[in-house]
This record gives C-alpha cells, structure tokens and sequence, in this order.
C-alpha cells in the first residue's frame, strides 16, 4: 500500500452531518491531523472532486438515500457519466459523506474498516511503531 505525503487526512462534508461528525471523530481520536473542509463554506474543486470520481466511480459518490437524490428525482432520471458529475458539482447535498483523502488512498462514505488499515500501515509521529488503533 502506498505510503501518504502527509500524517494527516483531507475529510469532505458538513459540520452537521452525523457521518462527517463520526469521521472527525474516528481520526481525532487516534490523533491524526483532520483537514476538514466544510462543503456549505467552500465548495469541493472540481479537480478534487474528479480525482475522487476517478478513483471511486461516480456511482459510489452519489447519496441515493438522501433527500437531494430523492428531491432531484434521479432514480428516475438517465444521465450519462458527465452529466452526474455536473450534478455533484452543483449540488453538494448529493455527494455521499464523509469524502476522506489520506494521501492517494479516498473513501466515500463511512469507512472506518479501510480507515483503520490506513492507519495500521503508517508509522506514528515518533517513527517508533505504527500508529495506536
């Protein structure tokens, strides 16, 4: 598994949002740097949000049970590749959350199991051993 550029993790989503809350926490917890942008102050890249959508699929990005989806009837709407990626980059609320970048490795939604290999292949802070789980 590659090794990240950084210590710390990028975290995508809303301050309110119970999932994103439950991420902060998890890495918090385990005394890992959160950089944590809130979606409802700053808006993802476009070239963030394509890196994650290569990575991951942009099927794996959409909410489908979340109100936006719902609200934007998408179940019931065909749209190609690009077209649903506009969607995500218009409308925030239909990304499924939290988005965690730690170096090349991203997840979509709550993912604590991958997480927690993430952190088992990182030596701590000290270099002296990996890092407590």
């Amino acid at each position: 598994m590659p090794k990240p550029s950084a210590t710390g993790v990028q975290l995508f989503g809303y301050e309110d949002s119970q999932p994103t809350r439950a991420a902060l926490r998890f890495f918090r917890e385990r005394r890992v740097d959160v950089h944590f942008v809130d979606l409802r102050r700053r808006a993802i890249a476009p070239g963030e949000l394509r890196r994650f959508v290569e990575r991951l699929g942009v099927d794996a990005l959409l909410d489908r049970e979340g109100k936006a989806y719902r609200a934007a009837n998408l179940g019931y709407l065909r749209l190609d590749h690009d077209e649903k990626v506009g969607r995500l980059l218009a409308d925030p609320r239909l990304l499924r959350l939290p988005l965690v970048r730690f170096g090349t490795q991203l997840t979509s939604g709550p993912a604590e199991a991958i997480w927690k290999e993430w952190l088992k292949a990182t030596p701590d802070r000290s270099g002296a051993g990996p890092a407590m789980l």
